[in-house]
């Protein structure tokens, strides 16, 4: 397959690092040293699942230089969706696809709005990475795992192209038989570790062993749980039970991403998140107390890191 990472930070430098070891072309799309790097030296990945390094790479900063590819996969933050599928556009052809793979669930429906929706996928991925230098992508935790789908629920040739894909690279892959609960799912866990993890500034082992701590990250869970609910997504006790589980799995040192990138001072995915959880909520009558409380409490941090609030 032909295929575009757009955004080769933590998940896409990883991911898409993966498929091109497997010798599937990939084209990197990055910016700035990054680039040069990747250019130069190549893209180098530090893993618990094993060390590799891709060389030659093929990337660039311009998206109309690609032409039409098979599959992108879009790696930016949550808040940079919609102007990356302005970007995205030069690479969609009558049989590509874009995934998605951004914490939270609204990034389909952005992107859908702009390519249309007969060329979005749904997304999402599980990895503790980050840039840990120009062109070095470092994986610290997590088994990494990409799942996708089409929209409906439909089976679909393209889909199943890319989980072989995925399949060649040893990368662990589904394509979930409701791609929109396992969004939520996911959302469900992110949402609540990331936000409970900045506000205590604590990492998960600590979050998770002190009763009140776990006891509000439970009930953050929960009000994602009924928000999910009240949309007709299929969430259920047993989803909450997953989301749990996941936690108490991971190595007790872990924090989530937005969590790091608030505690370093840097724009967020806030918004995209706990905002996103208060922001769905009223939409559809269902109290979120314990997200609003994260949301507000984090604001003014956020606003700092944007450039919009001056001490």
């Amino acid at each position: 397959m032909r295929v575009a990472i757009f955004g080769t930070g933590g998940v896409g430098g990883y991911f898409g690092g993966r498929l091109a070891e497997a010798g599937e072309e990939v084209v990197f799309i990055a910016r700035g040293e990054h680039l040069q790097a990747l250019r130069t030296r190549g893209l180098r990945v530090k893993s618990l699942k094993g060390d590799f390094v891709v060389q030659p790479v093929q990337a660039t900063d311009d998206p109309g230089q690609i032409g039409v590819v098979d599959a992108v996969l879009v790696g930016v933050k949550a808040w940079q969706v919609s102007e990356a599928a302005q970007a995205i556009r030069p690479m969609v052809g009558p049989a590509s696809f874009v995934v998605p793979l951004q914490n939270g669930v609204e990034a389909p429906g952005q992107l859908a709005a702009v390519l249309g929706t007969r060329y979005v996928l749904g997304g999402l991925c599980s990895i503790i990475s980050f840039i840990a230098g120009s062109a070095h992508i470092h994986h610290t935790g997590a088994e990494p795992f990409i799942a996708f789908g089409e929209l409906d629920n439909r089976p679909s040739e393209r889909a199943e192209r890319l989980r072989q894909a995925f399949a060649r690279a040893n990368v662990k892959v589904e394509i979930p038989p409701d791609i929109q609960v396992a969004m939520w799912e996911k959302f469900l866990f992110i949402a609540s570790w990331g936000g409970v993890g900045a506000v205590t500034r604590a990492p998960v082992g600590v979050v998770r062993r002190l009763p009140e701590i776990r006891e509000m990250m439970e009930e953050a869970m929960r009000e994602i749980l009924r928000g999910g609910q009240a949309r007709q997504i299929a969430l259920s006790e047993e989803s909450l039970r997953k989301a749990i589980a996941f936690i108490d799995n991971l190595q007790p040192a872990a924090t989530a991403s937005m969590q790091r990138d608030i505690m370093e001072g840097r724009p967020s995915e806030l918004e995209s998140q706990n905002g996103a959880v208060v922001r769905l909520g009223r939409e559809t009558g269902v109290p979120t107390p314990v997200h609003a409380f994260i949301y507000r409490s984090l604001l003014p941090s956020e606003l700092r890191a944007r450039g919009e609030l001056q001490d």
